[in-house]
């Protein structure tokens, strides 16, 4: 048997390496991966619009690399995945830095210093297509001073530099473009504040900046909130390593301002957020899933399962490269089914229980019957308001009203309801907004027709437990004392 060797075509390989799958988001994400396993404590995130073109600069103040490191680090395929690493190293494969690079620019320049020696390499993927060969270009000191942010790189650290952004938009930057990309940073900033949020915060944390701005954790637990419930934290041992595992049910919009019942609520909302978030050393990798485990529900929105893996289980559950999918095996999915059977008890009695304990001491205008698995919602016929009405009528003009109630009812909006609460703060949807006026002018004419039959504290009971009178802002007790009472 004799062997050939086969060299992969150069350039045909190294466009391939573009289409891996990264998000802007993501690439950068595995940027300041590389950055905090190189102990960098600040990490400045740059976009400049000279001459027309975008280039983005990542700096961070790291341990830096030596010449020859940094030429092993910028060779795609630095590591084998199935070695054992430091339980602190974020990479796994060694192709981040090169792949979420590729992703979105054609050029890409590294810049290390150690004790304020500096050094550079550039990828150039115009050049690799014309000489078709894997050549990295190592700059010279002169080539080096010039480039964009490098008087910025303190005695001991990386400048990574993106040029010929054509996948961040077109390589002319008009100013349409420039609001393409003012937009992508703004939503870079969210990502980045949750993606890194255990890392934003605590005495070891690290600081993020986007020109200027320092990013701010975004905590999608809520957990330093007191209605926020923090479940017990259940582990999970396979291959003599740990995985923890801790549930959060999000506190009931009644228990929240409005403005952080909306910011919690994160991108896509509650219903899309719902789910496990996955975690390595730290690091987001997944958020909002169920793992087909079961289906998203508008009754388990508030729950958020936190799950913490070490490196060392990459391949077990199938880390892809740009640390953005992930999936648990057999054994673990069928613990994970357990601790969900716990949780949404918990997260729906939450979402449900509000709505519960209002309905039940009050006369609301809407009725709920559950039967056979059925839910329906009826206009209350019963309720004060509505029974004084019907009693004013004559047979047949009651018998088309009932009809009119039956029609509404049958015809409640529901899946547009359900949408809406999904996407939504409950308390956004169909605000109540009845003048005390209103409210009190009707108050007085059901004290004056019903006066002989009612006490006072009667009144009062009957005004707060019974809409509309229930969202009266002022005191029943004293609109009787000063005006009600005859």
């Amino acid at each position: 048997m004799t062997s050939v060797q086969l060299l992969p075509k150069a350039s045909s390989l190294i466009e391939s390496l573009r289409d891996i799958g990264y998000s802007f988001e993501s690439a950068v994400a595995d940027i300041i991966d590389n950055a905090i396993t190189a102990n960098a404590k600040n990490i400045y995130i740059y976009f400049d619009f000279n001459n027309k073109k975008l280039s983005l600069a990542i700096l961070d103040d790291g341990i830096g690399m030596r010449e020859e490191e940094l030429i092993e680090a910028m060779r795609p395929g630095t590591k084998n995945p199935l070695d054992s690493r430091d339980a602190n190293d974020l990479g796994r494969f060694g192709l981040g830095l090169k792949t979420a690079s590729f992703s979105q620019c054609r050029k890409l320049t590294v810049v290390s210093s150690q004790n304020n020696q500096k050094v550079a390499t550039v990828w150039d993927l115009d050049y690799v297509a014309k000489e078709e060969d894997w050549s990295l270009q190592i700059l010279e000191n002169d080539e080096i001073s010039v480039l964009y942010k490098v008087d910025e790189l303190k005695t001991n650290g990386t400048l990574i530099l993106w040029e010929e952004t054509d996948r961040i938009v077109d390589n002319s930057v008009s100013d349409a473009n420039e609001d393409v990309v003012y937009e992508k940073i703004e939503n870079l900033q969210k990502h980045l504040e949750l993606v890194f949020h255990r890392y934003l915060k605590g005495k070891d944390k690290i600081n993020i900046f986007i020109n200027g701005e320092q990013l701010k954790a975004f905590d999608p637990f809520f957990s330093h909130h007191r209605a926020t419930q923090e479940l017990t934290e259940e582990t999970i041992t396979v291959n003599d390593e740990k995985i923890k595992i801790t549930p959060y049910i999000l506190p009931h919009y009644s228990k929240v301002s409005a403005q952080d019942y909306e910011y919690y609520a994160g991108s896509g909302g509650y219903l899309k957020n719902q789910g496990f978030y996955v975690y390595r050393n730290k690091r987001l990798l997944i958020s909002g899933t169920w793992f087909r485990l079961i289906s998203q529900s508008e009754m388990y929105k508030l729950a958020r399962i936190q799950i913490d893996l070490p490196n060392s289980l990459d391949d077990l559950w199938k880390i892809d490269v740009k640390k953005s999918k992930a999936s648990p095996p057999l054994i673990i999915r069928q613990r994970l089914k357990k601790i969900i059977e716990k949780i949404i008890g918990s997260s729906t009695r939450v979402y449900k229980g509000r709505s519960r304990r209002a309905s039940d001491n009050s006369i609301a205008f809407w009725e709920r019957t559950s039967a056979r698995g059925e839910i329906t919602y009826s206009i209350n016929k019963e309720h004060p308001i509505i029974e004084s009405f019907s009693k004013k009528l004559n047979k047949e003009e009651e018998y088309e009203f009932e009809k009119i109630l039956k029609l509404i009812s049958n015809f409640f909006p529901k899946d547009t309801l359900y949408a809406d609460i999904g996407n939504n703060n409950p308390q956004s949807i169909n605000k109540l907004d009845i003048p005390n006026i209103e409210l009190e002018e009707m108050a007085k004419y059901k004290v004056l027709k019903e006066r002989e039959f009612m006490t006072d504290n009667e009144f009062i009971n009957y005004f707060k437990s019974t809409e509309p009178f229930s969202v009266y802002k002022n005191s029943w007790e004293e609109f009787l004392n000063n005006k009600g009472s005859l």
